[in-house]
């Protein structure tokens, strides 16, 4: 089996939030309530990118989480006694530390400062891409929540 062509990201930003440390940083962006304002700050190459941004209420944040230690395929979530597999959690330590966050935008500060609340990731986390949240595309009522589906009442929104 031959190796596929290696990834290169290229980060379009940082994000700041009032976390410092994996200890402080919430497990889900719904939490603490209320969520803290928190900013993608965008490179100056890429600030033309935000036009037309006015007028979404929600954005997808993409971010690479940076300070992510890689665990096995297998691991036990904070809440269950159950090893899981990495890949039916949205722990923060995973092969491609991609993380995704689907923010509340309150407006612009400045041309290349976005305000958003709901992120889950460090200070100084970097973004990677910015997509407008569409509710018509993005959002699936009906979706099941796997082994999560027990833990949902105790655990709302959980990332683990």
């Amino acid at each position: 089996m031959t190796q596929p062509p290696s990834i290169s990201l290229r980060p379009i930003g940082t994000l700041h939030t009032p976390w410092r440390t994996t200890a402080e940083c919430p497990r889900n962006g719904r939490q603490p309530d209320p969520a803290p304002l928190c900013t993608a700050q965008v490179f100056p190459e890429f600030v033309d990118g935000l036009r037309d941004l006015e007028g979404f209420s929600h954005l997808i944040l993409l971010y690479w989480l940076d300070q992510a230690c890689y665990v096995q395929p297998l691991f036990k979530p904070p809440f269950d006694p159950q090893p899981r597999g990495i890949f039916s959690t949205r722990a923060p330590a995973r092969p491609n530390p991609i993380g995704l966050s689907v923010v509340r935008f309150d407006g612009f500060d400045g041309a290349d400062r976005l305000n958003v609340r709901y992120l889950d990731c460090l200070d100084g986390t970097p973004l990677l891409d910015i997509k407008p949240y569409l509710p018509t595309t993005d959002s699936e009522p009906d979706a099941a929540m796997g082994w999560l589906g027990p833990h949902a009442t105790r655990n709302s929104n959980t990332t683990d």
